[in-house]
């Protein structure tokens, strides 16, 4: 029987119908009886749905290049001191 934890972490995927339709049909007896994982899947959809209905689409070509230097810098300096963050 599927879990609560379980279902959390396939929830994406049963939003997005990626699952096998044994899975599916776990996750649709799961949510039969247990209303705070319905509570938590309607959640889900409806961010899923906003996000979707506000997002351009198309990615924003200087934040990814930004997130790309910081990475390779880091990766060049390596692990640094917890206590001297440096906040994005």
């Amino acid at each position: 029987m599927l879990m609560c934890k379980d279902l959390a972490v396939i929830a994406s995927d049963y939003i997005d119908g990626e699952l096998p339709v044994l899975q599916k049909m776990s996750v649709r007896m799961h949510l039969m009886m247990c209303r705070h994982c319905r509570t938590f899947i309607g959640n889900l959809r409806a961010s899923t749905d906003l996000l979707q209905a506000h997002s351009s689409g198309q990615p924003d070509e200087e934040l990814i290049r930004r997130i790309d230097e910081r990475v390779a810098k880091a990766l060049k300096e390596g692990p640094r001191n917890p206590t001297n963050r440096d906040p994005f």
